[in-house]
């Protein structure tokens, strides 16, 4: 199976537009703690419009594609996956804790943790796909199940069908079927559909990567600050929201006094 050749030695291009999209990230949860956490009214900043919603999107979308297609560069996912899932439960605990209106119960690093040891359990069925059946596959997968935590088949407001409300009584919130009526996570991404998406990405990587090898090398001096960040994306995935926080809270404080 592929793999990155060394550690100096990448595909600079995944870990700049993985670094793009964690920047993002710390730009939309900046604007959400400034917005929704001290109560600073914003123009143009509102989760429920059309494009809040597509940033939010383009940076789950980005990480999930991105882990994903990283799965078969890596020389230890399966170490990978518990570390993910390690942190996940961490998450978990904290925001129970400390935040108890923004407890996060499945998360997007929740759902990157189990779809890495998923993808190592059945890694030997997955290989036996063919990489493109297997990207169209979980394309169609994906685009299908989108609106299944919501009770339909279909994506976004397109609706196929609703599924039976029996699917949803025993709350497998992880699974991808959540009792709406007493289930809620400040970030909330199950197994169904975004498995598919990230296996979107593992069969990306296997399709494209004999093409995509020989670009393998050092990114441009320009970039590089980018590819350091996207190449410690779970460190600041861990502390960005207490650092982000911290320096709201003290802007605000500042701001106040």
């Amino acid at each position: 199976m592929p793999q990155w050749a060394t550690s100096r030695a990448r595909l600079w291009q995944a870990d700049a537009l993985r670094g793009l999209a964690l920047l993002n990230m710390l730009a939309y949860h900046a604007m959400y703690d400034w917005v929704y956490l001290f109560g600073h009214a914003s123009a143009w900043y509102d989760i429920w419009s059309p494009g809040c919603h597509v940033w939010q999107q383009y940076i789950c979308w980005s990480f999930l594609l991105l882990s994903g297609f990283s799965f078969s560069l890596s020389r230890r996912p399966l170490k990978n996956g518990m570390v993910v899932t390690g942190c996940a439960l961490v998450l978990t605990l904290v925001t129970v804790v400390a935040m108890p209106e923004e407890s996060i119960w499945f998360g997007v690093l929740h759902l990157l943790g189990c779809a890495m040891l998923l993808t190592c359990l059945l890694r030997p069925a997955l290989e036996k796909i063919p990489p493109a059946a297997g990207l169209a596959g979980s394309t169609v997968l994906f685009l299908l199940t989108n609106q299944v935590p919501y009770g339909a088949l279909g994506f976004e407001t397109l609706r196929f069908a609703q599924l039976p409300a029996s699917l949803y009584a025993r709350n497998w919130f992880a699974l991808g079927f959540p009792d709406l009526t007493v289930f809620s996570s400040s970030d909330y991404f199950p197994l169904i559909p975004w498995l598919f998406l990230y296996w979107t990405g593992y069969f990306f990587g296997r399709r494209f990567w004999p093409a995509l090898r020989r670009r393998v090398g050092t990114p441009p001096a320009v970039l590089r600050p980018l590819c350091a960040v996207g190449r410690h994306t779970l460190l600041i995935y861990m502390l960005h929201q207490p650092v982000i926080y911290g320096a709201l809270w003290l802007g605000h404080r500042l701001a106040a006094g």
